[in-house]
């Protein structure tokens, strides 16, 4: 599985949670990558998300109005997605301001986190937990206990 992960702002080398993303990243048996671009209008920032989304791939939009799902039930769905001939996964992170409705719509998944607001490179490197974590739930690997 490819994920590429699209995020709007710039995360510090060697900044913790750069530290954090990278460690697991490393552990995913996944290709990740992570391409980034400064923050900007929300217009400008909706090109740069929605341009680089890979042909073919299904698009995982985080967003404060999307569905908020255990590990489980979104390791189930990438899960789906796979037995039916996905192969690559992209996330989109936006910028402070969220992102605009055509993003939105562009969605196959529209994704919450929970209510809290978190800081944006904090949210990459939950995310990149979560990708190694739906990874090994698919490979009834025991790193997700239940």
């Amino acid at each position: 599985m490819k994920v590429t992960i699209l995020a709007i702002g710039k995360c510090k080398k060697n900044s913790p949670e750069a530290l954090i993303i990278d460690e697991y990243v490393k552990r995913s048996g996944w290709m990740v990558a992570i391409k980034e671009k400064d923050n900007a209008s929300q217009e400008e920032e909706a090109k740069f998300l929605q341009g680089n989304i890979p042909s073919g791939a299904k698009v995982v939009v985080l967003d404060e109005r999307g569905e908020n799902m255990k590990s489980l039930e979104l390791a189930a769905k990438i899960e789906n997605w796979m037995l039916n001939g996905c192969s690559e996964i992209c996330f989109l992170i936006g910028g402070a301001d969220g992102h605009l409705q055509s993003t939105r719509d562009r969605a196959d998944l529209l994704l919450s986190f929970g209510k809290l607001t978190l800081p944006h490179m904090l949210m990459r490197a939950v995310l990149a937990e979560q990708i190694y974590r739906i990874q090994t739930i698919v490979n009834h690997h025991p790193y997700h206990r239940e």
